[in-house]
C-alpha cells in the first residue's frame, strides 16, 4: 500500500459510510436536521480530535481528553458563577444565578487555561519522570474523573444563561462552528508549515535523531499535551453552552471516539505520520457511522463493538503499509 492509496483510504471509507446509510435509511438519513445534527456533534470531537493529531503523531496518546473536558467543564462553570456574584453557598444550594457577559467570557478563559495546565502538567510527567504516555494519561483519566464528582458533590452546575456557544450567531454561522473553523486553520498551518509542526514529525518519527538535531524534545511534549488540554477546555465550554449546565461525568468515554478519529484518519500510533485532513476525514466517519447505526436501531454497546473493530483493522493496515515499506 502506498502512501497516496494510505492518503485515500479514510476518504474512501468516509463515502462508503455515507453512501451505506444513503441505501439503507435515506428518508431518515438525507434530511437537513439529521446531517446538520450529526455535524454539531461532531463539532466537539474535532476540535479535541485537532489537538489529539499532535500527540499521536509524536508517538504518544493522552487518554484523559474525556474526563479532562468533565472536569474543564465544571470548573469554567463554577467561574461563570463565581465571576458573576454567587457565593459557594449559593452555587451549592443551586441557586438561579444571572450570569454576566463577562463572567461567561472569563468562565471560558479559565476552561481553557485549566486544561492547558493540567495538559502541560500530563506533559511535564512524561518527559520529565520519562513515563509512558499510557500510564501518566491513564492516572490522570481517573483524577480529572473524581476531581469533577467532587466539585459539587457529584451535581452539574446549571448555568442557564450560557447559550452562546450553542445559539450564538455571527453573520447567520454558528459560533462553534466558527471556532471549530480557527481552530482547524491554526492546528493544519502549524502542523504542515511551521518549524513546530516539523519538530512534532521528526520526534515521532525518531525521538533520539530529533534531539541529536537540536529539537528541544521535552519543551515540544509539553507545549503539545498543554495545547490538547486548551482545546479540551474549548470543547469543554461548548458542550456546557448546548446542555445548560456542566456535568461532572461528561466526555464519558469520548476518548475511544476522539482517538479512533485520529487513528482512523491516517495517524500512525507509531508515530511520525498523520494530517489534520485526515482528522478531520476520520471524525467525521465516526460520526456519521454512529449516527447510522442508531437510525438502523443498533444499540450503543455494538457501534462500540464496531468502532473498536475499525480501529484494529486501522491499526492493521497501518503496520502493513510499514512492514512493506521497511
Amino acid at each position: 500500500m502506498n502512501r497516496f492509496a494510505k492518503q485515500l483510504l479514510p476518504f474512501c471509507s468516509l463515502i462508503f459510510i455515507f453512501s451505506l446509510w444513503t441505501f439503507l435509511v435515506p428518508n431518515e438519513f438525507l434530511t437537513a436536521t439529521n446531517l446538520t445534527n450529526v455535524l454539531s456533534r461532531t463539532s466537539v470531537n474535532l476540535i479535541m480530535a485537532a489537538g489529539m493529531t499532535f500527540v499521536i503523531i509524536t508517538a504518544g496518546i493522552d487518554l484523559s481528553v474525556g474526563t479532562m473536558m468533565g472536569m474543564c467543564g465544571m470548573t469554567g462553570a463554577l467561574a461563570m458563577l463565581l465571576f458573576s456574584g454567587a457565593s459557594l453557598a449559593d452555587v451549592a444550594s443551586g441557586a438561579s444565578i444571572d450570569l454576566t457577559n463577562g463572567a461567561m467570557f472569563g468562565g471560558i478563559l479559565v476552561s481553557i487555561a485549566v486544561g492547558a495546565i493540567v495538559g502541560g502538567i500530563n506533559g511535564t510527567l512524561i518527559t520529565r519522570l520519562k513515563l509512558a504516555p499510557f500510564i501518566v494519561t491513564l492516572g490522570a483519566m481517573s483524577i480529572f474523573r473524581g476531581s469533577s464528582l467532587l466539585m459539587n458533590s457529584g451535581k452539574p452546575f446549571a448555568v442557564s444563561d450560557f447559550t452562546l456557544l450553542d445559539t450564538g450567531r455571527v453573520a447567520g454561522i454558528p459560533v462553534s462552528v466558527l471556532l471549530l473553523a480557527l481552530v482547524l486553520a491554526i492546528t493544519g498551518f502549524v502542523l504542515k508549515y511551521t518549524r513546530f509542526g516539523r519538530y512534532t514529525y521528526a520526534i515521532g518519527s525518531n525521538v533520539e535523531t530529533a534531539f541529536h538535531a537540536g529539537v528541544n524534545v521535552n519543551r515540544v511534549l509539553v507545549v503539545i499535551y498543554a495545547l490538547t488540554g486548551a482545546l479540551v477546555g474549548l470543547a469543554a465550554m461548548i458542550t456546557t453552552s448546548r446542555a445548560s449546565s456542566a456535568q461532572p461525568t461528561a466526555g464519558l468515554a469520548l476518548e475511544l471516539d476522539i482517538i479512533a478519529a485520529v487513528i482512523i484518519g491516517g495517524c500512525s500510533p507509531g508515530g511520525g505520520r498523520g494530517s489534520m485532513v485526515g482528522t478531520v476525514i476520520g471524525t467525521l466517519l465516526i460520526g456519521f457511522l454512529r449516527n447510522g447505526l442508531t437510525l438502523c436501531g443498533i444499540s450503543t454497546n455494538w457501534q462500540l463493538v464496531a468502532i473498536g473493530l475499525i480501529i484494529i483493522l486501522a491499526v492493521t493496515a497501518d503496520q502493513i503499509a510499514t512492514r512493506r515499506n521497511v
